[in-house]
């Protein structure tokens, strides 16, 4: 009787092995039926991936932004990409060679001896487009860690020269930024250089203080243009913003050495205190680039009475590159910004027109918001550059970063310095998420309140020296109802339109600014009202919105003194509209302390 035939072993192709094997090792084996196989090949990237999903899963968003730019992870990140590269390649090849092998080995039946593995060109070449394939997503990911690197070591090593400053005159230069219009700067011969100590870090408790620096790198200058000081609470989460006009004159320099050589008062403006210090070793610690940024910090510590620890510096021509690699920034523009005298890419003045309202900004439209001054002061100036940053920060989210990590990784190598230790990020970006963006305290610290502004034969401003650092003393000294409400009226969210009926010059814009300080969101709209002359303020809700108003409407009644109207319009695109009349109250942000 004949012996029943053993059915043969349904064959495997190399070529999907080996692409199983490209999508997690081991699944090319247990696809060949190498069952042992395949659990030794998977048994090593599952634990790798279980330990890195545990370690994430354990990590707060700030701790994982803080974590990838440690340079031990990325060169970490780096060693470990090369090993899997070499894994997988292993993996792949010898799922497809066992494949093979186990085909050859059915083909004979196993009673011809060792089984002889044919060659097919057409499955090698789908084993290279798998091992293609797969070794480009690896040095993808050399890549972005390179990009990371880079990245890393020029953001936080101000000593590094990654920045690349134009020569060519651009938007951001303007004619009294030219050395000729300054007074002569006449200091002893250079001392003995300082030793570059590091002052001791910030201890998590302490109201930290950072200082933000706009720099104006044109044609080899380094005018420190925009200075805000950014001051946090960190138990009350409590948020301050300092600005100093570039223009100012006589800040107090700190006693030792620096005052040794500057005298008791920096006597030029403040934007040119950087390069007056760069052949300076006898002034302050540091190298070249580093000492204008601790004498910075230092003279403008001295003046508000403050431990500036750390700074952040972005330069303007970087600062287009960084809004524009985040698609942008979107601003509510208080009042119109006009300007018949702005400088061009070319040098040529030219003329701007930025209308109210919410207003989608480029970088380079961000830039002339913010830096706009024929047609304005200091104080607005001041409370635009602000109004950018802020709502920056509102708009910066992983969605938005992610999908331009390369563009926006090159323009923050090129762009932004700063000295906080890689160390403390993490404590930084978990301080920062708990920050109430809405109930930040803004000060700019211009003429008439906060100095006197000197026009000829240079225009500068001379700083109230007592009043600046009584407002940045008492900047925290909060009324918990006045807090409380503030919040309120941020939830609400009312739209609000304020409209010049006295015809005095200037009072919607301070008006609505004086609103936004107590919570409200305000525009003041270069248009006429539909009445002048009225004998008192008027307030009027569109479209049944008082509904959801009720805290935005006290208030208002409260600070006008009026009773609200209602009314229907639908062409009237806010919620509320208030027109001024000469018996409206002077108001202006914010209170003087």
């Amino acid at each position: 009787m004949p012996h029943a035939q053993t059915a043969r072993p349904r064959a495997r192709s190399p070529f999907v092995a080996a692409f199983l094997s490209l999508l997690f090792p081991g699944l090319g084996h247990a696809y060949a039926g190498a069952t042992h196989r395949a659990l030794a090949f998977a048994a090593g990237p599952v634990l790798v991936l279980a330990l890195a999903a545990g370690v994430t899963l354990s990590l707060s968003r700030a701790e994982l932004v803080a974590l990838v730019v440690q340079p031990w992870l990325l060169t970490s990140v780096f060693i470990l990409n090369l090993v899997a590269l070499a894994y997988r390649v292993v993996a792949i090849v010898d799922a497809y060679r066992v494949a093979a092998y186990l085909n050859a080995w059915a083909g004979g039946g196993g009673r011809l001896g060792r089984p002889r593995v044919r060659f097919q060109p057409l499955s090698v070449a789908g084993l290279a487009a798998v091992l293609l394939v797969m070794s480009g997503a690896h040095v993808a990911i050399a890549r972005y860690d390179l990009i990371l690197t880079n990245l890393s070591e020029c953001v936080f090593d101000p000593d590094r020269p990654c920045s690349s400053a134009t020569s060519a005159p651009g938007p951001s230069q303007d004619p009294s930024d030219l050395p000729s219009t300054e007074p002569s700067l006449s200091l002893p011969p250079v001392g003995s250089a300082l030793p570059n100590e590091t002052p001791p870090p910030w201890n998590g408790r302490d109201r930290l203080n950072i200082l933000l620096i706009g720099a104006d790198e044109q044609a080899g200058a380094h005018n420190t243009d925009t200075l805000i000081t950014v001051s946090i609470d960190p138990i009350t989460r409590q948020v301050a913003m300092f600005s100093l006009p570039r223009d100012t004159v006589n800040v107090p320099v700190p006693s030792g050495p620096a005052q040794a050589v500057l005298g008791p008062v920096y006597g030029r403006k403040i934007n040119s205190l950087y390069l007056a210090l760069q052949d300076r070793p006898d002034t302050f610690p540091g190298g070249p680039r580093t000492r204008g940024y601790n004498g910075l910090k230092a003279l403008l510590g001295e003046l508000y009475g403050l431990d500036i620890k750390y700074f952040v510096e972005v330069n303007f021509d970087g600062f287009i590159k960084v809004l524009d690699a985040l698609g942008g920034v979107t601003v509510n523009v208080q009042s119109p910004v006009v300007d018949d005298r702005f400088p061009s890419e070319r040098g040529r003045l030219v003329r701007v027109y930025i209308p109210a309202g919410v207003q989608h900004m480029t970088g380079a439209q961000a830039l002339v918001y913010a830096r706009s001054r024929n047609a304005s002061n200091d104080f607005d100036r001041g409370q635009r550059q602000q109004r950018v940053l802020l709502s920056l920060a509102r708009q910066m989210d992983v969605a938005t970063i992610l999908p331009r990590i390369d563009s926006l990784a090159a323009a923050l190598s090129e762009a932004v310095r700063t000295d906080i230790p890689r160390d403390l990020l993490d404590d930084l970006l978990g301080l920062a998420d708990d920050m109430d963006l809405s109930s930040i305290r803004s000060y700019v610290f211009s003429s008439p309140v906060y100095g006197r502004a000197i026009e000829q034969p240079v225009y500068v401003l001379v700083p109230d020296i007592e009043k600046i650092r009584a407002a940045v003393r008492d900047a925290f000294v909060v009324d918990p109802a006045f807090a409380d409400r503030r919040e309120k009226l941020a939830e609400e969210g009312a739209s609000i339109w304020v409209l010049n009926g006295s015809g005095l010059e200037g009072q919607a814009t301070l008006i609505a600014s004086y609103l936004e300080y107590l919570g409200m969101s305000a525009s003041a709209p270069n248009q006429r009202p539909g009445q002048t002359g009225l004998p008192a303020t008027r307030v009027v809700v569109y479209n049944d919105a008082q509904a959801r108003l009720s805290t935005t409407i006290a208030t208002l009644q409260e600070t006008f003194n009026v009773t609200v109207e209602t009314a229907v319009d639908p062409a009237v695109q806010v919620d509320i509209v208030i027109t001024t009349s000469p018996a409206t109250p002077g108001l202006s942000p914010p209170p003087a302390p």
